[in-house]
């Protein structure tokens, strides 16, 4: 059974768009509020929620991590930049777990992997210090092996292998290439004592595929169920996308 993570942070946005002067976060005239959307989406069968807490606070505010943390009653996975700032404040909130990311402030999104190797030192002394803390690590690293190795080889027990190449192939002829690499990227990382999990661009129609990469532990997925519930609600949106991501709408067709 793979497991759901479900990011919340375009629900932010959403709010940001017209609420970024507000003196609050919540409450009164401002909304959407990102913690009744983290709720809502455990009720339909989310395993954990993620946030990323951008060095800019472009979407997801400190008061939202901070009221996740007194709420949600399954994982708190904070993304976080791998800066001294930052590893301040995840000990201070204590999430379950924190997945170190790459951020670029001219992003529009997080685009491709944490480069363990020339960040090396910082990543080390980060999973030192969240491991001393009781704070599990994951390193959102491309699926190439000297990354991969790394990230072993630093103590970190989990990685979330990038799919965003992979995504934006998908219907072009590198598409096989990009799924083998996820493949091979899974395999290594499962034979160095790592838990795998995936992330990025995964959406209603490629996690037919995604699904099938092996030793996959759990997906984090935001965007394709932030859109899809503009349509349906979030409660539906989580329980369709967890029952593709385990094979039970096949099950149903057959």
């Amino acid at each position: 059974m793979l497991l759901l993570g479900v990011n919340i942070d375009h629900c932010a946005t959403v709010r940001q768009a017209r609420y970024r002067q507000a003196p609050a976060t919540v409450g009164g005239a401002v909304e959407p509020d990102p913690v009744t959307l983290a709720v809502l989406s455990e009720r339909a069968g989310a395993d954990g929620i993620t946030v990323h807490l951008r060095e800019d606070r472009r979407h997801i505010q400190e008061r939202d991590v901070w009221r996740l943390r007194e709420t949600i009653s399954t994982r708190l996975n904070l993304e976080m930049a791998c800066t001294p700032e930052m590893t301040a404040f995840a000990l201070k909130l204590k999430p379950d777990f924190v997945c170190l990311v790459p951020e670029n402030r001219q992003e529009i999104t997080t685009e491709g992997g944490l480069d363990v190797i020339g960040l090396r030192d910082r990543v080390r002394a980060c999973i030192e210090a969240m491991g001393a803390a009781g704070i599990k690590v994951s390193l959102f690293i491309d699926p190439d092996e000297p990354q991969i190795e790394l990230a072993a080889k630093l103590g970190a027990p989990f990685v979330e292998l990038h799919t965003g190449a992979y995504a934006h192939a998908c219907h072009t002829p590198r598409r096989a290439h990009e799924f083998q690499r996820l493949r091979l990227g899974c395999v290594r990382a499962h034979d160095l004592g790592l838990t795998v999990n995936a992330g990025h661009g995964i959406n209603y129609v490629n996690i037919a595929e995604i699904r099938t990469l092996p030793h996959l532990h759990e997906l984090n997925i935001g965007h394709t169920i932030i859109s899809r519930a503009l349509f349906t609600g979030i409660e539906e949106a989580v329980r369709e996308m967890k029952a593709r991501m385990n094979g039970e709408t096949e099950k149903k067709k057959s």
